[in-house]
């Protein structure tokens, strides 16, 4: 699974009944995204963008909500002067599923 492949697919809804990825699945899959790391427990996602000024972290957080609610699936962002993080995770298994992938890659597309 590469990062391009991601980038082209789409989020499915969770229904219920998905496990979560294992801490040394989510390692490997983590590992072939560009500046996205891994909690310490292994079921989140994180991406934190620098900017100089608050206007930019301000877009780039209205960048990744577009983008949650367009894929259904919504990160946490935090955001201040100069920065804006972004965090994926599915609530409903309990940990880092395909679809943090996905939206960390479809993201990443976006700004790149």
């Amino acid at each position: 699974m590469t990062t391009c492949n991601l980038a082209d697919k789409t989020c499915e809804p969770c229904a219920g009944g998905i496990a979560p990825f294992d801490a040394a699945t989510a390692r490997d899959h983590v590992a072939r995204l560009t500046d996205w790391t891994l909690s310490d427990d292994a079921t989140q996602i994180t991406r934190r963008f620098s900017f100089k000024g608050f206007a930019k972290a301000v877009e780039m957080a209205n960048l990744a909500a577009w983008l949650g609610n367009k894929q259904g699936h919504h990160p946490d962002i935090a955001f201040g002067w100069g920065y804006c993080a972004v965090t994926f995770t599915t609530h409903e298994a309990g940990g880092l599923t395909e679809n943090d992938l996905i939206c960390a890659a479809r993201l990443d597309a976006l700004v790149a």
